[in-house]
């Protein structure tokens, strides 16, 4: 298949800017791609549709306030992008300018920040703050909340909290894993009082999230690296949801990213380390049965995923049928909920 195979046009009007007052009002598109058949719901029928043994498998990185403004010692205006912490003062970061710093330079950052550009490896640069507090303290006292860039507003005091699923608990991503962002506490306890089970895996998602396949050949695209941990305790959680005939529900792409990493061997595994997989139509599932998700940005590796999880043309209908029916687009839009067209 080719990248202009993943296409579809979306009136900007549909890409949302700010989420709902309430997180579980969201749309639901519902997929049924095995009897070729969508419905539509709100998120907050998602517990009705679940049954006592499934099990909710959740992404709880935390998004930290990633992006910095400030200047070079020369004055030129810079935005660094934290992508990555490091041990001790220092982090990964994309540095937007005018002219790329050079290692040694010094940037004037917000809040009377300063940082040494220490060096540069393809598009990132390695930084080493001035100080003794960490990189991640000095992000929660000066750092803005790093909204996608089709989010055409500057970050608000809100975006701290609904920028951020309610069970994130890993500080780490610079994006919101945010197939998460709809679930409240409220519907959190309704799941858990139907007997739908939960286990948590970490995947930092970074900037790399929402580059373009910019190559017409997938197979050709480098795709970027995540961190990533699938502990023991939510293999043993899979292992008892299949023994027990559940069902294994990814909430997001960066679920099923992970746990089809640690389970590339043909079974789960415990994981910890970096992921470059690039999952599209074609790609043979080992852990997954059904994926909660948001709507993806067209000729995107997160929608090929989709379509290789749903089927190819099941999927793009429903992103035709959701363009329709006028469902909000993208990290603050509305959720689809599918099943893997074909059984483990």
């Amino acid at each position: 298949m080719q990248t202009s195979d993943f296409h579809f046009d979306l009136p900007d009007a549909q890409i949302a800017q700010k989420p709902l007052p309430e997180r579980s009002a969201s749309r639901l598109l519902v997929l049924d791609p095995v009897a070729d058949r969508i419905e539509d719901a709100f998120f907050d029928s998602l517990a009705e549709r679940l049954s006592p043994g499934d099990l909710l498998v959740f992404n709880d990185t935390r998004v930290i306030p990633a992006r910095l403004h400030g200047r070079k010692e020369s004055g030129g205006r810079v935005e660094v992008l934290i992508e990555r912490l490091q041990q001790g003062r220092r982090a990964l970061a994309h540095i937007r300018a005018s002219k790329a710093p050079r290692a040694g330079v010094f940037l004037l950052l917000d809040g009377g920040l300063e940082a040494e550009v220490l060096g540069r490896d393809e598009d990132l640069f390695e930084l080493e703050f001035c100080g003794d507090a960490p990189v991640l303290e000095l992000l929660e006292r000066h750092g803005h909340v790093p909204l996608p860039p089709y989010i055409e507003r500057g970050d608000e005091a809100a975006d701290r909290e609904r920028y951020q699923t309610v069970y994130a608990r890993r500080p780490g991503a610079v994006a919101a894993p945010t197939a998460g962002l709809h679930f409240d506490q409220a519907l959190l306890d309704r799941l858990r009082e139907r007997g739908v089970l939960s286990a948590q895996i970490t995947l930092h998602v970074g900037a790399g999230t929402f580059q373009p396949v910019r190559v017409e050949d997938p197979d050709k695209h480098l795709m970027h690296a995540e961190y990533l941990e699938v502990g023991e305790e939510a293999c043993a959680a899979i292992e008892a949801c299949r023994a027990r005939g559940g069902r294994v529900v990814a909430v997001g792409t960066t679920t099923v990213r992970s746990l089809e990493t640690a389970a590339r061997g043909g079974s789960l595994r415990p994981y910890a380390g970096d992921t470059r997989l690039f999952i599209r139509p074609g790609f043979r599932f080992n852990a997954v049965d059904a994926l909660i998700t948001n709507f993806h940005l067209p000729e995107s590796t997160l929608l090929m995923l989709v379509a290789a999880f749903g089927g190819y043309d099941q999927v793009m209908r429903a992103y035709r049928h959701a363009v329709t029916a006028g469902y909000r687009f993208y990290s603050y839009g509305d959720a689809m909920f599918l099943s893997r067209r074909h059984a483990l």
